[in-house]
This record gives C-alpha cells, structure tokens and sequence, in this order.
C-alpha cells in the first residue's frame, strides 16, 4: 500500500508565514533567554499579584541562585527537582538551575511523600525547592534520598510589602513552619537572594546537553523521567514561536498550567525566549482569580486544558469579558470536546482556538491547528515545520490507510533523543529509529489533519471488536443532561478476556442522580453508536478524577470503578 503521510498533505494547509523547513539558532536555552534579556531588559517578565518582575531583575535573581548551586557543589549535569506552584522563584529558578548547567526536574506539588520519595532518588536531584505548605511532605520524602538541600519558597515572596505583612497579619496568606529535616540543609529562597553574588555565571553549554529531566507515564509503573536536551527545546520554542507569528518583545501570555508539567514550562520557556510577559496563575482552580487577571491584564494569549476552560465559559464574568484584544487561546494535555468548540469561539471570538497534541517526550507539541488558516473542530491540527508522522498498527506496525485509526508515530527535531532516565528498555520500547511511538490511537484526514481517537491502553476490547472510548465520551457529552463523560474497560465477569463498557458521569446541575436518568441516557445511546459500544454499566459521579493540569484520569477512575 502507497504511504499516504509521507506525501505530507498537510503542507498545502500551512499558514503563508511558515515555511515547512526552518532554521534553528545554534544555541542554548540560556542564550536564547540572554537575547531575550538584551532586545528588553526592562520588560515585565512575570505579573504575580500586584508585582512585577523585570527580564532585567530576573537575570540578576537568576544569577544568585545559579551562583548558590555552585556553591553547594553542583555540576553540570545534575538534578534539581522543583516542588513548587506558579510562583516567582519558579520562573528564577528555571534560569538559575540551566544557566549553572543543571538539569531541572519539576516535581508535582500534588504527590505524595513516597512519590516525592520516588522522583527524587530515581533522578539522583542534589536539591529540592519547594513551598513551606509542602515542607512536612517534602521534608518525610528528604529523609530516604541523596538530597542535600531544601530551599523553601512563601506564597509571599515578591509580593509588595505591604499585601505581604498585611497578608501574613490577617492571615489572608498561608504560612507553615518549616521543619528541620536531619543531615540536610534547610534554607529560605529569599535568603539565598540576599546572600549569594549576582555575578554571572557563565557555564559553557552544549546543545546537545540536557536540559530537562521531566517525569511522566505511570501508568504500567513507575513514572519516567523524559530528558529533553537544549536543542529540543530550543528547536520546539522555535517551531511553535514561528507557528503562532510570535514576535520578539511583544505579547502577555497567561497559562493556568502548571510549571512543573512540560505544557506549562514550555510556555514559560517560550515566553522567556521571546521577551513576552507572563502571567503567574499560582492556583489553576480559583477560576475567579483567573478572570481577574484576564480582565486586568488583557493577555493577547491564554493556554488551559479544555476542561479549564469549559469550567471558565460556565461562570457569567467570563462569558462577559472583552476578548476582542485576545489573538489565540492555545488547549491541550486532552482533545476539545468538538461540541464545546462553538459556545467557546462565541464567547473569545472565531477562529482563536489553536489546539495541539503532543507528549512530555516530545518537548510537547507535534500538531497544531494553523494559526490564521482553516481550523477543524474536532481536529489537534497537522505536524509542525520538519516533523514528520505516520499512523501504523498497534500489533502488525503496518502503515494504514487515510481514516483508518493507527497509532500516532512521529520524528523531528522536538523528539527526545536521550530517552527515559536509566531506563534503556522503556526508550527502546518507546524510541525506534528516531520514530516515537505515542501509544495514542489517532485518525488523519485527506488534508492531512489528525484527530485523536483514543489512548491505545484506553481501548476496550469487546470479545474482539475494539471500542475506542473517547468516541463513547464524545457521543455521551452530546447528550443534554450530562456535563462531562469518562468511558473505561473493565473485565467482563461472564467472559474471560473480554471487557465491558462502563461510563462514569458528572450530571448538569438540577439533574437527578436516578435509575430514570440512567435509562434514559442507555436508551440515547442505543440510538447513537453500535450495540457493542453502548455502556453496560452508568455511575453518576459528582466529579471526575482530574491530574493537577485537570486532564481527566482514566487509570484512577479504572481502579475507582473497580472496587
């Protein structure tokens, strides 16, 4: 059979401004931000809260705590894990940690003592920052590991002085005590600030050296770390940099993801290389907070996860924003619900919706919709400048056919090269050839445009018929009575080796949670997809499982819906 993707259809739908091969800066990320740094030295670099940080005082910062990292002895090369929300010393630390040739390595706030544990041994991190909330759990993890240093950060750092003794009095900001952790070093961030030179350091670089250490998949065990080298992220900077016609010195972008996941460092990154201001969103579900700071600062670019911003178009304050100054609103981490799609562009205006698709392991994006041309609802868009991508069988490898589901396997500068860490059969498994196979289940189009099916471990396979759940979901959120839908497998009792469809539901508000309800929606779904897609078995739920970013969560659901 004829290779349908390697004619790339999907160059005729590039936007004029992007050509399909570019040219990358022979550089570091470091040297990226210095230009940056150069073209606008006084340009806010991060709002937080009534507070301002310059590209110029944040080099300075930067520079003091890379200066603190080799004075603990770091090299180039080693870890340090950052536990922290979207605070000012993120945006320091990030900075700091590469510029002293270090790897950054983010660390969700929402682990747990043992996952922290985890993270921290299996990247060999030499120091840990993190918030004084978190300290007791940072400090139990600290205990088992190689770690030599806490370096604890305040919701009130950076803030102006009179909110942060305001603040602190009245208690309206958090404060913990931070405990002493035996055999380590426990300082504040704001000390190390006041104490340490802001000499510059100037560790020379490679392109080829690793630059992040970020952990993903936990699914079939234990997460991974991805290490993503200075030329992937410069490379996807660029790639995307150009896809959006971003500017040098131009622009505010607020993102609700968090930092410490690849979706959020990119674009802090992104902006940081781009002389672009930020916007700190510390809490990604204090949704008022976010449409404050959308109506104060007017960014010309948001980027959530599309639950976040089905949560936003529910709130009236929202929905009666001026978005006329808004020019793209970037979703990914999960596919826009199509029939959203609509109700949403009424609401920021036609055509501003960029979705992408990607993974932690490719820096993260492969696809995106074209940012001026023909946007498809439903579609995570078509691969960015020098990727290439294939969709192939899950069991044979075979290329299949235009709108046959495949599985989604792509090559390009974007793509780690290094791998898992320490994990050689992971990256063999997942890294052919230069070839990543995503373990995604996705559909192209005759123009070339992608859309995501399912994840290949989401499938339900019906006594050999397979069922692909997102389109399950899709289908169920059409219905009028239900605002969000999640369909799993779970082993059929009657049939060894087969599974059933279970679909777990969170119902609009002043619906009831009745066995009616459930009939109704069974009766809807005969009506819609086959008979072996139908779930057998509804549970009305008050809320999904969501990851910090708010992607929904099968695996957890899976294991809920098990018991």
């Amino acid at each position: 059979m004829q290779d349908p993707y390697s004619a790339k259809p999907w160059l005729k739908f590039y936007d004029k401004h992007v050509p399909p091969i570019l040219n990358y800066p022979d550089k570091n990320f470091v040297e990226l931000f210095r230009d940056a740094l150069g073209a606008v030295p006084d340009k806010t670099l991060v709002h937080y809260m009534g507070a301002g940080i310059s590209f110029r005082e944040l080099d300075e910062l930067s520079n003091k705590f890379a200066n603190f990292l080799k004075a603990r002895g770091l090299k180039a090369g080693d870890v340090v894990g950052v536990n922290l929300p979207n605070l000012p010393a993120y945006y320091i630390a990030v900075i700091g940690i590469l510029r002293a040739g270090c790897l950054l390595s983010g660390v969700s706030p929402l682990l747990s003592a043992k996952e922290v544990e985890y993270q921290l041994n299996d990247s060999g991190a030499k120091i840990l920052l993190t918030l004084d909330l978190l300290s007791d759990k940072a400090a139990e993890a600290l205990t088992k590991t190689g770690v030599k240093s806490m370096v604890v950060v305040e919701i009130a750092d950076f803030l102006p002085a009179v909110k942060r003794v305001l603040g602190k009095l009245l208690k309206k900001i958090p404060t913990k005590p931070v405990p002493p952790v035996p055999g380590k070093e426990v300082i504040r961030f704001m000390d190390i600030l006041k104490t340490m030179p802001a000499t510059p350091v100037l560790e020379s670089i490679g392109v080829s050296a690793p630059c992040l250490m970020q952990y993903t998949g936990g699914t079939t065990g234990p997460s991974k770390g991805a290490v993503l080298t200075h030329r992937n992220m410069v490379c996807q900077i660029t790639q995307f940099g150009v896809w959006v016609d971003l500017k040098m010195g131009q622009g505010t972008i607020l993102s609700a993801f968090p930092l410490f996941h690849q979706a959020g460092l990119f674009i802090g990154m992104l902006s940081m290389a781009y002389g672009c201001t930020q916007i700190a969103i510390p809490n990604p579900r204090d949704l008022d907070f976010i449409i404050a700071a959308i109506k104060k600062h007017k960014p010309n670019a948001i980027g959530n996860v599309p639950t976040l911003f089905m949560e936003l178009m529910k709130k009236e304050e929202f929905r009666k924003l001026d978005f006329s100054w808004l020019e793209w609103c970037g979703s990914g981490a999960a596919p826009f619900p199509p029939e959203y799609i609509k109700e949403f562009e009424d609401i920021v205006g036609k055509g501003k919706l960029v979705e992408v698709f990607g993974m932690t392991e490719t820096s993260p994006i492969n696809t995106a919709l074209p940012f001026y041309g023909m946007k498809v609802p439903g579609s995570v868009g078509i691969p960015l400048p020098d990727t290439e991508a294939k969709l192939v069988d899950p069991e044979t490898g075979s290329i299949v056919p235009v709108g046959e589901p495949g599985e989604f396997v792509t090559k390009g500068p974007q793509v780690f090269t290094i791998g898992y860490h320490e994990k050689p059969e992971e990256t063999a498994n997942t890294l052919r050839d230069g070839w990543i196979y995503t373990g995604d289940i996705c559909q192209m189009d005759a123009n070339g445009y992608f859309y995501v099916v399912d994840r290949m471990k989401d499938m339900v396979n019906i006594s050999g018929f397979k069922v692909f759940t997102r389109q399950v979901d899709d289908v169920l959120m059409e219905h009028p009575d239900i605002d969000m839908a999640a369909t799993i497998g779970l082993p059929d009792p009657a049939r060894p080796g087969s599974e059933i469809v279970v679909s777990a539901l969170v119902l609009k508000p002043g619906r009831e949670k009745s066995e009616a309800m459930r009939e109704k929606i069974g009766q809807y779904m005969k009506e819609k997809v086959a008979p072996y897609k139908v779930p057998k078995r509804i549970e009305f739920l008050d809320e999904l499982p969501k990851s910090a970013v708010g992607k929904i969560l099968k695996r957890e659901l899976r294991a809920m819906l098990s018991k």
